[in-house]
């Protein structure tokens, strides 16, 4: 007699039925598959709708043919290093690139402590201004609508630096004293 014959648990007659795991594997394997194709599919699809938006604002903003009542992007604001000050409005901008050059024209209504906090951070000062002085082309200005022969009190300067640091030439308006309005042009030459 063997241990087999003595255990009474132990009878050939009932099969034990398989354990419970093996049958679950085909949903298992199924529902990860599912999973590792749905994901990133669904990753793609959300990707390509922002790249649509995305270009579709670009083509917007490209297709503009004057100045945008934004602030320049801070990208934009460091290339042409135009910082505009915060506190500054309306603030309007223009931005126009070819193979040669670059060029971000800005426009904007601060105050007399922007101003000069503003003159600083691009390099030159108030005292740079000369008055009655239009540093902007007639040309360029026509581009975004400015029109300069005004009679105004206009100061002007340019902030020329060598490539491939932008130059800047900036009017300023005192049409409304303590409350300047500035017009830059930053040239970037490549």
């Amino acid at each position: 007699m063997t241990d087999t014959d003595l255990n009474p648990m132990n009878d050939d007659s009932h099969p034990t039925p398989p354990p419970s795991g093996k049958s679950r594997r085909p949903v298992l394997m199924g529902l990860i598959i599912f999973l590792l194709i749905a994901i990133p599919a669904g990753y793609i699809v959300i990707s390509a709708e922002q790249s649509r938006d995305s270009g579709v604002s670009k083509d917007a903003e490209a297709a503009a043919t004057g100045l945008t009542n934004a602030f320049p992007s801070k990208v934009q604001q460091r290339t042409y290093d135009v910082p505009v000050p915060v506190g500054s409005t309306p603030v309007y901008y223009y931005e126009t690139n070819s193979w040669q050059t670059s060029s971000l024209f800005v426009q904007f209504r601060t105050n007399d402590w922007g101003l000069e906090h503003y003159l600083k951070a691009v390099g030159t000062s108030t005292a740079a201004l000369k008055k009655g002085a239009r540093t902007i082309p007639r040309g360029q200005a026509a581009k975004v609508g400015w029109d300069f022969s005004i009679d105004w009190p206009w100061a002007g300067t340019v902030n020329p630096k060598k490539a491939p640091q932008p130059t800047q030439r900036i009017m300023v308006s005192y049409d409304e004293p303590g409350h300047p309005v500035v017009y830059t042009v930053s040239t970037l030459k490549f």
